[in-house]
This record gives structure tokens, C-alpha cells and sequence, in this order.
């Protein structure tokens, strides 16, 4: 059986968001789940052909003046037509770091991921107002979740 790849796609540009980044992909690699290989790339190294390759895609981005971060636009913007037809259907998850309440955040990456057609596997996690600890534990399972269902072909 041929290793499924969990794609994480995350802007990270503080220490805090950082850890989050890190903890979906400590997730993504929890020591129960086999067959699923995970990379992690910034907005700005990911491009259509990683979106391709993957099985399974997750998300991440800040909220900046409510909306995504311009990194995570810029990845959008990058792989949307090379990527429209190929990837119908994609798994995807997506967790928001809001400072306030990221609703536009959430409207302006949905928006994105319906016209590609990718399926969330789940409500988008939304990590507001002041960082707390939690956040990590959440991120973590936001990985473990996606990972496990890739490994269970759920998704």
C-alpha cells in the first residue's frame, strides 16, 4: 500500500502561531497512525504541484484586518486554475488564528475552496481572541483527525 500524503499548508509568522503549525503536525504524526506521510510547507513554498500530490490538505492561516493572511491568499492565487480540475474533491481542513472573531477570515477561504470544490472534513477551527495553551491541544487533533482518516480512507 502506497503511503497517503497529508499536505499542511500553514503561515506561521509569530512564535504562537508557530506552535500551532506545530502541533497539527505533531498530530498529523501521532505514533498510532501508519501510511500517512505528512509535509509542511508556508503559503510560499507550497505550489500546484504539492497541492497534486496530496491526498489531504490542511489550512492554516491568521486573521489580518479579517480576512486570511496575504500568504495564504498568494498560495490561492498560485495554484487555483492549475489546480481546479485535478483536485475536485480534495479532502481539506482549516484552522484560523483570530485575534477577533474570523468569520471573514472562514468566508474568504471558503469561498476560495468551493469554486476548487474541496470537501471540508470538518467545522473550520477557529482559535479567538487571546492565545491560549488549548489552542495547541486542538491543533493537535485537528491533525491526528485528518491523518487518521486518510490512514482509515474516510477521506
Amino acid at each position: 500500500m502506497t503511503d497517503k500524503l497529508l499536505l499542511i499548508v500553514a503561515h506561521a509568522p509569530s512564535e504562537n502561531t508557530q506552535r500551532l503549525r506545530d502541533a497539527v503536525r505533531r498530530g498529523a504524526g501521532h505514533a498510532d497512525i501508519e501510511g500517512v506521510r505528512v509535509r509542511v510547507l508556508s503559503p510560499f513554498e507550497a505550489g500546484p504541484e504539492d497541492v497534486r500530490a496530496a491526498d489531504g490538505i490542511i489550512l492554516g492561516t491568521t486573521e489580518n484586518l479579517g480576512y486570511m493572511s496575504g500568504a495564504l491568499k498568494d498560495f490561492f492565487d498560485r495554484i487555483y486554475y492549475p489546480c481546479l480540475e485535478e483536485t475536485q474533491g480534495r479532502p481539506y481542513a482549516l484552522y484560523i488564528r483570530a485575534g477577533h472573531d474570523g468569520t471573514g477570515t472562514r468566508r474568504g477561504v471558503e469561498t476560495i475552496v468551493t469554486g476548487l470544490r474541496w470537501q471540508a472534513i470538518r467545522e473550520p477551527l477557529l482559535c479567538r481572541g487571546e492565545y491560549r495553551e488549548a489552542f495547541e491541544g486542538e491543533c493537535e487533533e485537528l491533525g491526528t483527525l485528518m491523518a487518521a482518516g486518510l490512514e482509515a480512507g474516510v477521506f
